[in-house]
């Protein structure tokens, strides 16, 4: 099968490829989830739990366990399943990242209507409609990258995307504490401002993506021809020849199913679960019980801190082309940090603690997607297998929602009890995903070497160098990363 030769380009014009590439899409798909992580109610919605502290629990008399409730019946985790699992064959065939993902955007501007909520009904009812809206957000862009970013290139770009999310935790501390002194102003209470200047910068958001997002590489207008080519055929020459099969668009039914009986999704699947149940509750164990401007303020370092860790655990996977150990190592950190928690230690120990909760559980979440990412051949196949890997996990998030209950103050001995069982099943459930790639590597090895033994010739005929393509993953020229 011809296809079309790499352009040569000297590591400084890469570099300044990549760059360009990244300085175009990274900022805008980052404010964006910056912004969507804000609101979120159940899905680490730091920016609802300082409003909880400026009055929304109060005037809404969410009473008992209403508030909770309230996020996991409405928010986006009620809808992941439908939700992500329409958006990424949606863009993984109709290739409209820049109308599909702004356009999110834009109706996530209904949050501005949580800010003239009055009762508890309403609040319910504008949940439900931003959880609509907001469910493919997250996995339509983490799908996205995988079409712009070669394998070993593409953690640290969803770990920039994802540390907005790491960020929103600092940012809306902060946000919150000055915009509590708006209380009052228009007749609204400071959380009400909260969600309407969220609102608004929303919308602004969603209009400039519309304007500088590209869909895929291969219509990107910014770049010369000679770079198109060269960014789609960077990829890895076995995940290339997985995506760009003839036949391809003929098999979406087989690649569907393909993912849904996939062994690695549903172990992926367990681990990512054991991941967002510990970093969802984090929220709701958060503030510390002090004054509502201390507390706002107290959040704000552990974040920052688990920005850097996350970054930095990413850049050097990709250096090191290695994913589990740094998940592992995450997990280990997260791991501490609940024990610390769950125990009767004095509160200076307890923050030291948090700040390893949340450092942890933030850096592991985007080495569990990427190691899937990498390990699913197949656009459609990625497309879903990442689906139900997200949705999966954020049934976790639904989960701790509801393990932090009130009447379990301040200890949480519940919440992190569970956090801790996850978190330990996790620890379980990557080595032996890992084991078992290392395996199915060295059975391909063998095969090869065998192959080549009996002075098989490495050409196939193109019909069954097609056939073989399709195989995606599972063909023999593929290599799982651990």
């Amino acid at each position: 099968m011809n296809r079309p030769s790499v352009p040569t380009l000297t590591p400084e014009q890469e570099a300044r490829l990549w760059r360009r590439i990244d300085l175009r899409l990274m900022p805008i798909i980052t404010l964006m989830y910056l912004l969507s992580f804000m609101d979120r109610g159940c899905a680490l919605n730091v920016i609802a739990g300082n409003a909880k502290l400026d009055g929304l629990t109060t005037q809404l008399n969410l009473t008992g366990n209403k508030y909770n409730i309230a996020l996991v019946t409405s928010s986006s985790k009620s809808f992941d399943p439908p939700g992500k699992l329409m958006a990424l064959p949606y863009l993984g065939g109709a290739k409209r990242g820049r109308r599909w993902l702004p356009g999110i955007m834009v109706g996530l501007a209904l949050r501005m209507s949580m800010g003239f909520v009055r009762t508890y009904p309403q609040l319910v009812g504008v949940r439900v409609c931003l959880g609509v809206v907001e469910a493919g957000l997250y996995p339509g862009v983490a799908y996205y990258l995988t079409m712009w970013y070669p394998k070993y290139m593409y953690q640290f770009r969803l770990a920039l995307f994802s540390g907005s999310a790491t960020l929103a935790g600092a940012f809306s501390g902060l946000l919150a504490f000055a915009i509590n002194y708006m209380n009052g102003d228009g007749g609204l209470e400071g959380w009400s401002w909260i969600f309407l200047l969220e609102g608004i910068a929303t919308v602004v958001i969603a209009f400039i993506g519309a304007l500088v997002m590209v869909d895929y590489p291969s219509t990107a207008m910014f770049l010369t021809p000679e770079e198109r080519v060269f960014v789609v055929q960077k990829q890895s020459a076995a995940q290339l020849r997985c995506d760009a099969a003839k036949e391809e668009e003929d098999h979406v039914a087989r690649q569907v199913w393909a993912a849904f009986t996939d062994w690695q999704v549903w172990a992926m699947s367990v681990v990512q679960l054991s991941i967002i149940l510990p970093l969802y509750g984090i929220t709701y164990f958060l503030p510390f019980g002090y004054s509502t401007s201390i507390s706002q303020l107290l959040t704000v370092p552990p974040y920052v801190f688990a920005t850097i860790t996350l970054l930095t655990f990413s850049y050097f996977s990709d250096k090191l082309k290695l994913r589990s150990p740094f998940i592992f190592a995450a997990q280990l950190i997260a791991l501490v940090g609940y024990i610390i928690n769950i125990t009767d230690a004095p509160s200076g120990v307890k923050y030291f603690g948090t700040f390893l909760c949340i450092i942890g559980s933030y850096t592991a979440f985007p080495g569990s997607i990427s190691l899937l990412a990498n390990n699913l051949g197949g656009r459609y196949k990625r497309a879903v297998g990442m689906a139900l890997q997200i949705t999966a996990g954020n049934l976790g998030g639904a989960a701790a929602c509801n393990i932090y209950r009130t009447q379990d103050e301040p200890r949480y001995i519940l919440g992190h009890g569970l956090a801790i069982t996850f978190i330990s099943i996790g620890l379980v459930a990557l080595p032996i995903t890992i084991l078992t790639y290392k395996r199915i590597n060295s059975q391909r090895d063998r095969a090869e070497l065998l192959g080549q033994s009996k002075g098989e010739k490495a050409e196939t005929h193109e019909g069954e160098e097609a056939e073989e393509e399709l195989k995606f993953d599972r063909a023999l020229s593929f290599r799982y990363t651990i």
